[in-house]
């Protein structure tokens, strides 16, 4: 591990990083491993040894952007104690994520139009990313006593908001969602 500031700093975390800035800025196609090498400050034979491939380092970066994902959301239903108020934060979460400078669509829905007809490993963990996110809001419907069709339309209705966010360049799209939420919810319980 090199140190940077005192502070031990793990040379896989730092291509990861260090990739996952990149593919956000530029797109997966258009990020060479030279590029990534840069970026990180790791060597090409040390990014190698890690990740034998681009496409282990993207699905490493995949699975880094999940458990992002996760932890942003259990961060905004932390301290919350009734499903409705769960689920509406999800919504919450996606307005302060859209905000931020950083925010270029979602990494998998990017990921997944960029190489999920070619890298079916891509299309894959794509997919899992998407129905894990689809039992969580599905569990926490059932805990609502909400039919199962209500996930499905909260689900969708989250994915657009990240695509909508994405090409409009503003974070009402996160508002409209969370609005449209409480109506299905609201109906789905009457």
């Amino acid at each position: 591990m090199a140190a940077s500031n005192g502070v031990a700093v793990d040379p896989r975390e730092q291509v990861i990083r260090a990739a996952d800035e990149l593919f956000n800025a530029h797109g997966v196609h258009a990020v060479g491993m030279d590029k990534v090498r840069d970026a990180a400050g790791v060597s090409l034979k040390r990014i190698y040894s890690l990740f034998p491939s681009k496409e282990a380092l993207i699905l490493a970066v995949l699975e880094d952007r999940s458990r992002q994902w996760n932890a942003g959301i259990a961060t905004c239903t932390e301290g919350l104690s009734t499903p409705r108020e769960k689920l509406l934060a999800i919504f919450d979460f996606l307005l302060g994520w859209f905000g931020t400078d950083e925010f270029r669509g979602c990494a998998f829905i990017n990921a997944y139009g960029e190489l999920g007809g070619e890298l079916p490993s891509v299309a894959e963990a794509v997919r899992k990313q998407k129905s894990d996110f689809q039992d969580y809001v599905s569990g926490l419907v059932a805990e609502l006593g909400g039919p199962p069709h209500l996930a499905a339309q909260l689900s969708i209705l989250a994915e657009g908001a990240q695509t909508t966010a994405a090409i409009a360049g503003t974070a009402q799209a996160a508002e409209d969602a969370r609005n449209a939420a409480e109506i299905l919810i609201d109906q789905a319980l009457r």
